[in-house]
């Protein structure tokens, strides 16, 4: 395996491993590298139990950490992930929400380890940035009512049709 340089860390209680293999079932790009055990009784784990996975999410490197319930996820820390269309869409909102996570609002959701994660088509980062000022606000408004992006409720505010 190359040496990393650089990871980001995740914390978990104790399901690690079971959020690495979720991640990279779920998320394209995505593999567990390797896990690593504790070689002697911790107070984060007894000997043999895993205490560090590291693994490629979306061709990043993580290594996600079981450290005990010291520290929760917050809301400082979230994950993008970019869409090209409606199923992708779909298909990674209910991944994350359908496992034990839940939703939130304007395309962020929490998995059931309380990581949150924006899953946001393409389309709506080239509406929030797009030339017409006005159409941009109209896309932002639309955002703002939903919890799962709808693609197509972002285009037809763009166009500035009125929502159904």
């Amino acid at each position: 395996m190359k040496k990393r340089k650089a990871a980001v860390f995740l914390w978990f209680d104790t399901e690690a491993e079971a959020a690495a293999e979720f991640y990279a079932a779920t998320f394209p790009g995505s593999r567990v590298d390797q896990v690593i055990r504790f070689s002697g009784d911790t107070p984060s784990g007894p000997a043999g139990s895993v205490q560090v996975v590291e693994m490629t999410l979306m061709g990043l490197p993580y290594a996600l950490l079981n450290a005990g319930p010291h520290v929760q996820p917050n809301d400082a820390y979230s994950l993008q992930v970019y869409t090209e269309d409606q199923a992708e869409t779909d298909r990674l909102w209910d991944a994350i929400v359908g496992n034990g996570g839940e939703e939130i609002m304007c395309g962020w959701c929490k998995d059931r380890w309380g990581f949150r994660w924006q899953i946001t088509p393409r389309v709506l980062m080239d509406a929030l940035s797009h030339p017409d000022a006005t159409a941009s606000a109209r896309a932002q408004t639309a955002m703002m009512e939903m919890r799962k992006i709808d693609i197509a409720v972002i285009e037809a505010a763009l166009r500035g049709e009125p929502q159904t």
